[in-house]
């Protein structure tokens, strides 16, 4: 999930689901009081949470329920990237037995 924070009735937030194959899709979007709704349901369930205005605008373009658009690829992996260090999904990758690159 993304947003540009809760303090003034223009911040926003954009919901976003991945489930490993595909692009991510846009799973819930809104403004004001929908926003501050959307964050705090996300806190609930244990949502990590990114706060990031300029992408949140962007995202907030793309209709519900529809994967994002190739342009946004790189910054929604960084999203992805930051939920799953966050997350307890996320473990890091074991050492190679050969002393190797991972």
């Amino acid at each position: 999930m993304t947003g540009n924070g809760r303090d003034t009735k223009r911040d926003g937030a954009v919901a976003l689901s991945y489930g490993g194959t595909g692009a991510p899709r846009v799973t819930a979007k809104g403004q004001g009081e929908l926003a501050r709704r959307i964050v705090a349901l996300a806190e609930r369930n244990g949502v990590p949470l990114r706060q990031d205005p300029e992408l949140t605008a962007l995202l907030a373009r793309v209709p519900l329920d529809s994967e994002i658009p190739e342009e946004l690829y790189v910054a929604v992996a960084e999203v992805i990237a930051f939920a799953y260090r966050v997350s307890d999904e996320w473990s890091p990758l074991p050492e190679p037995p050969d002393g190797g690159p991972r």
